[in-house]
């Protein structure tokens, strides 16, 4: 962990290797996925059995065999505890409700007489979601990919999840059912993420893919795009908060361990006003990491790529987050709202003392899979946005053509694009 001052000279190169986490890596998996993704193109089933058999130790003879079965579904609602099951089902109905707000409908617009513009929205056919497995089994991603999809209409909504020895996680099977998920694979990879992309004789091809997962499935996506959708290339997770030295210690450091967790690239970096609370905070996260289950992932995280910096003002501070533009941001100051406007660059915002990043992550409402590595500069949460397509609908009555047609074979000639001027002159009168 560095505990930096804003101010210190030599600030922006320390800071810079914290930024520039996981490029490196990104480069030299390029080239396996690349020949991964070209193997199930040739290949197409006889591809992914293999690369399952290699990867993840699970023999099948037909990729139907890695299909989940509607036993094996029910299996998981005897095995999965009820009370996990209602939180799950809570999570599904916040997640739903807070989608709803963001449909889109058909519009027509009349504000001419003789011309009807508009735009149709229209859902995907098919999406496919990839689900991580292997380090941890993330129900909450199946939740935060499928449920914006089903709300948008998609008419199909394929998972696949990577499965080591053949197991998977009956939790991620019960949020896959109550999400509405219609099939489920276990394949898991840039062998699953191309088999989505091209389809094969059993995965069927998918309009657009979405979901975390490892940096061969970051790479893989990046690779098909231009095939086939995708929802944002996610790279190692990342948390900022923001302090003025008010709050609690215990509870800033266990929200910066909340993302140290997830993987040795991810970021926990805290920026206060307070050098003596930024001390207090570094101690706790010591104190707190010898607690973890995930101890030794947490650890390498907070030690290569944690920080507590130190700024002259809350402004500084806002204005070094807007310029990184976190994954996820809290405001831990005694009033968040009133620096809420300020703030340009953010995945997820997260107000006050008692509004831990967790809670977005599980069941608030808003999507949990958000822009990383400083996209959120351009790029938004997931959102049902993300399964819908929009078409222009474009309607000239004769005497709409007549009226505006002599501008268009105008704007034409200037480009010399003769014959598009002469589909529009030929119908004037």
């Amino acid at each position: 962990m560095q505990f930096l001052d804003i101010h210190d000279n030599n600030f922006e190169a320390n800071f810079a290797a914290i930024l520039a986490r996981g490029e490196e890596t990104g480069k030299e998996v390029e080239q396996v996925v690349l020949d991964i993704i070209a193997a199930v193109r040739k290949e197409g089933d006889a591809a992914l059995l293999d690369y399952t058999r290699r990867f993840d130790r699970l023999e099948a003879d037909t990729v139907a065999d890695l299909e989940v079965t509607e036993a094996e579904f029910n299996e998981a609602f005897v095995r999965v505890a009820d009370a996990d099951i209602s939180a799950l089902k809570l999570a599904v109905e916040r997640v739903a409700r807070f989608h709803e707000k963001q449909k889109q409908e058909t519009w027509l617009s009349t504000d001419e007489s003789d011309v009807l513009l508009g735009q149709m929205v229209t859902p995907l056919e098919r999406v496919g979601i990839y689900v991580p497995g292997g380090k941890a089994s993330y129900p909450s991603s199946v939740i935060m990919n499928a449920v914006p999809a089903k709300v948008a209409g998609v008419g199909e909504v394929v998972m696949v999840a990577p499965t080591p020895g053949g197991e998977i996680n009956h939790h991620v099977l019960v949020a896959a059912r109550l999400s509405g998920v219609d099939r489920v694979f276990r394949i898991g990879g840039a062998q699953a993420v191309a088999a989505l992309a091209y389809g094969t004789a059993m995965v069927p091809r998918v309009d657009k893919i979405t979901g975390p997962g490892n940096i061969y499935v970051a790479t893989a996506k990046k690779l098909v795009f231009g095939q086939v959708g995708i929802d944002m290339i996610a790279g190692p997770s990342e948390i900022l908060v923001i302090n003025d030295g008010s709050g609690n210690p215990a509870h800033i450091a266990a929200d910066l361990l909340s993302q140290a967790e997830h993987d040795e690239l991810a970021s926990s970096i805290l920026i206060t006003t307070s050098r003596s609370f930024g001390e207090r905070v570094a101690a706790e996260v010591e104190l707190q990491l010898g607690k973890l289950k995930r101890e030794s992932i947490a650890r390498k995280s907070w030690d290569t790529y944690g920080a507590v910096i130190v700024a002259g003002s809350i402004a500084e501070a806002i204005a070094f987050s807007n310029r990184i533009a976190p994954e996820h941001l809290e405001l831990a100051v005694t009033d968040p709202f009133a620096i809420l406007p300020q703030i340009r660059n953010a995945g997820a915002i997260f107000l006050g003392h008692f509004t831990p990043e967790a809670a977005g992550d599980y069941l608030a409402g808003p999507n949990h899979t958000l822009p990383t590595g400083g996209t959120a500069r351009f790029f938004s949460p997931l959102s049902v946005d993300d399964f819908i397509k929009k078409s222009s609908i474009v309607y000239f009555s004769e005497s709409g053509l007549n009226r505006l047609g002599k501008d268009i074979v105008r704007i034409a000639e200037l480009e010399g694009l003769e014959a598009h001027g002469k589909s529009v002159s030929i119908r004037l009168k």
